[in-house]
């Protein structure tokens, strides 16, 4: 019998005017929904807070050795869930919810300036749009310089680009946290498709990608 995969995938909590953060709504019916018997899913809530992210990411890739990390993020700006194609290293200049920034305002000082997953965040977009699920999805270069951008990025970075990054709106702006659970669902099943459609191909990206790093 082949191992389940273990997916882990993180919502964020509260912040500013989000005194309800849509990611962890999102992930918790999630949670409820399920990836299927395959796949060992893991979800935790991340604080809005560098340092915390600094010491949760680790112990999350080595203790749990997940497949693939989707983490989950709210925005103000969205009104789609949004697939965030990369991530950056530098511009970190707002505070966190304990009014901290990092000194280095980076991720991970001499990294690249910009980490991409191995996953093709417009194939799964395509996929899960024409499947008329009833949730639309876009794409997106930029994650925010905030939280979410610096998450990702150091997950990126741990994980040899084995991570993704979702945006979702604002809960009832315009979907209920059931629908964006339904959308995350969609749209995590076609990344696992993904990776596991072509593995030669995806560990060559992620041995090109790799060779960036120090």
């Amino acid at each position: 019998m082949a191992s389940k995969k273990k997916i882990v995938v993180t919502g964020f909590g509260p912040f500013a005017e989000h005194a309800v953060n849509a990611s962890w709504v999102a992930v918790q019916e999630l949670e409820q929904l399920g990836l299927g018997e395959a796949v060992d899913l893991y979800v935790c809530e991340v604080p809005v807070e560098y340092q915390a992210v600094k010491l949760l990411l680790p112990s999350l890739w080595k203790g749990r050795k997940p497949q693939l990390v989707v983490h989950v993020g709210v925005s103000g700006l969205a009104t789609t869930v949004t697939l965030e194609q990369c991530a950056h290293n530098k511009g970190y200049t707002r505070p966190d919810n304990c009014s901290f920034c990092p000194y280095s305002q980076c991720c991970v000082v001499n990294g690249p300036d910009c980490i991409k997953s191995i996953l093709d965040m417009d194939t799964i977009c395509k996929r899960v749009n024409d499947a008329g699920i009833g949730i639309t999805v876009s794409t997106s270069e930029d994650a925010g310089r905030y939280l979410c951008d610096y998450t990702y990025y150091t997950s990126l970075h741990l994980g040899k680009g084995r991570a993704a990054f979702v945006h979702v709106p604002p809960l009832g702006r315009p979907y209920s946290g059931k629908e964006l659970g339904r959308g995350l669902q969609a749209v995590i099943q076609e990344m696992l498709k993904l990776l596991e459609g072509s593995p030669s191909e995806e560990a060559q990206k992620g041995t090109k990608d790799s060779s960036d790093k120090p």
